[in-house]
């Protein structure tokens, strides 16, 4: 009768254990879902505001060519030239760099998060592209997280980890640059804040990181600064 009644007891507090952690794990996904759910909403009104809020005949002319790539064709070209002409052997190895972080942030944004996450373009949404004013061609790919952030401030970083001591605009220039680009994705509606503050965290990680890399693998060129051509506007 005892062990029976040992047995039984066991069994009514497993239950109540068992009871209490399918309680737990409902109330959890409950709330991690409500607070994803307030997330995206607060998201998706950060983005009307930009999106619809700013809307005026001089961003619609001017945000579309600023987060067009060819836009910026001449200043790479410049860029390049003028990384070797100053720099010489040292500036071919700052444009391979360049050239590999670019191919490293692109590669984390593009391939291994966005087809992970499979987050909808605000302009492909079937339920919320009727609020969005489309400005550009939406295109086929994911919205999280933006590559066009993700590239820019990973190039913008590791451009400022590089120059910042040798010409003092650099920071505050590479930033301004990224970040217009960065909001036009918003504003021409084909991402959402949210993927431009995780692509712009992302890519200035990768460009610190990268940046930090030329400077352990060529620690002369920032030991050679004061003699180094001094550029100025």
């Amino acid at each position: 009768m005892m062990y029976f009644c040992c047995n039984t007891v066991s069994f009514i507090k497993m239950s109540q254990c068992c009871l209490f952690f399918f309680i737990f794990k409902n109330v959890k996904q409950t709330s991690t879902q409500h607070m994803w759910n307030q997330l995206v909403h607060f998201d998706q009104e950060i983005f009307l505001a930009v999106n619809q809020g700013l809307s005026n005949p001089f961003f619609d002319w001017l945000l579309p060519i600023l987060r067009n790539p060819y836009t910026w064709a001449p200043l790479y070209l410049f860029l390049i030239i003028f990384f070797i002409k100053h720099y010489g052997k040292m500036g071919i190895l700052i444009v391979a760099f360049t050239l590999a972080n670019f191919g490293i942030s692109d590669a984390v944004s593009s391939h291994l998060i966005k087809k992970n996450v499979k987050r909808i373009r605000p302009c492909n949404d079937l339920v919320f592209k009727n609020e969005v004013n489309i400005r550009v061609r939406c295109g086929s790919g994911y919205s999280f997280t933006s590559s066009h952030a993700t590239n820019h401030f990973a190039m913008a970083f590791f451009w400022i980890i590089l120059f910042r001591r040798r010409w003092k605009h650099v920071l505050w220039l590479a930033i301004t640059w990224a970040a217009l680009i960065s909001i036009s994705q918003i504003y021409v509606g084909v991402h959402y804040p949210l993927d431009i503050l995780a692509g712009s965290a992302l890519g200035i990680l990768i460009g610190i990181g990268v940046g930090h890399l030329f400077k352990r693998f060529f620690p002369t060129f920032f030991n050679s600064i004061d003699s180094a051509p001094q550029v100025s506007i």
